[in-house]
């Protein structure tokens, strides 16, 4: 699942009509970065504070490492007892389960129980054994997250489970943040939550904002532009953190079913309205690979991916045309 990237989408272009407000702030153990654009500065200033409250509540919502918060609880007391929560994190874990059924389980909350057994801060990589692997992913299950929202609680009927959001939280925020931020009626703005990124409204020229997607061949360069208008952009690559071994690269993004790294592929990015669902599906996605995932993406209404494969071949969904996609040197 999703772990972390840098940022890994750039912005192309400021917006200079009103007063525009920028600010970066680390959350969720990630580098966000919030624009408001507002004819009164003031007011912008004060939508991007509120978005960044915003974030810093969910983020004690739903963080893993803060032993206080309602997922930690829910995590301590798997096998042992349901847990009551709030509508909003039950109503998260309902959104979580949904992706679930329809990626078969190739996105699952439940990933956060896998052992770490893939060392990818090490200069060398060792490959767990298989039984180290199958015993990893034991714990693996979504059909095993159980919800009774009338007495809103969450119970893990299997011990040792975990729930984690890695691979939807930030997307999560950052549409919560965006809708703090509409509030205050800013009709212009861009959240880019560690790489998770919405962008709404227009720029001086009245032309959408310009995304650029990564290289996955080359980090620090772009490989194509992506126009944005109450759009979410989300990524997921190989490229922040692998290890080279006897020719092969093992990338961090794990798939739930095997336990083994994927390595037939470079970069998925993925469109939609929702970040959340961006976020979720962007690293499925990668996970099922490149004729699974596009064909789980057509499936679905409103959403498009660009998939980089392992031969750094460029592959859209139907709603993209591969000819409009703007080129770095355009």
């Amino acid at each position: 699942m999703k772990i972390g990237f840098l940022v890994i989408l750039f912005l192309i272009g400021v917006n200079s009509f009103g007063a525009s407000y920028s600010k970066d702030s680390l959350l969720m153990g990630s580098a966000f970065a919030f624009t408001a654009v507002d004819d009164i500065e003031e007011n912008a200033i004060k939508a991007v504070n509120s978005a960044i409250e915003e974030v810093i509540r969910i983020e004690s919502l739903i963080s893993s490492w803060d032993m206080n918060s309602e997922t930690s609880l829910i995590n301590k007391n798997a096998g042992i007892k349901p847990v009551t929560v709030s509508l909003e994190l039950i109503n998260l874990i309902e959104r979580s389960l949904k992706v679930s059924k329809i990626t078969n389980g190739y996105f699952d909350i439940s990933f956060a129980a896998i052992d770490n057994i893939w060392d990818f801060k090490s200069e060398e990589l060792k490959i767990p054994s298989d039984s180290m692997i199958s015993n990893s992913i034991e714990k693996i299950d979504f059909k095993k997250i159980i919800i009774n929202k009338n007495k809103k609680t969450v119970f893990l009927s299997k011990k040792g489970m975990k729930i984690g959001f890695g691979a939807i939280g930030k997307g999560y925020a950052a549409d919560m943040a965006k809708k703090k931020m509409l509030e205050y009626n800013i009709e212009s703005g861009v959240i880019n939550a560690g790489g998770d990124l919405i962008a709404w409204g227009k720029q001086e020229n009245k032309k959408n904002w310009n995304v650029g997607v990564v290289n996955p061949d080359d980090k620090y360069s772009l490989i194509s532009w992506l126009e944005a208008n109450n759009t979410a952009i989300v990524t997921s690559g190989n490229y922040e953190k692998f290890i080279e071994l006897e020719g092969k690269k093992y990338c961090h993004i794990i798939n739930p079913k095997t336990g083994r790294p994927v390595l037939n592929m470079k970069s998925v990015t993925i469109v939609c309205k929702s970040a959340e669902l961006a976020d979720a599906l962007a690293t499925t996605v990668f996970v099922l690979g490149q004729n699974d995932g596009l064909a789980l993406v057509e499936r679905l209404k409103g959403v498009e991916c660009i998939v980089i494969n392992e031969e750094s071949d460029m592959i859209v969904s139907s709603g993209i045309d591969i000819n409009k996609i703007k080129k770095q040197d355009d």
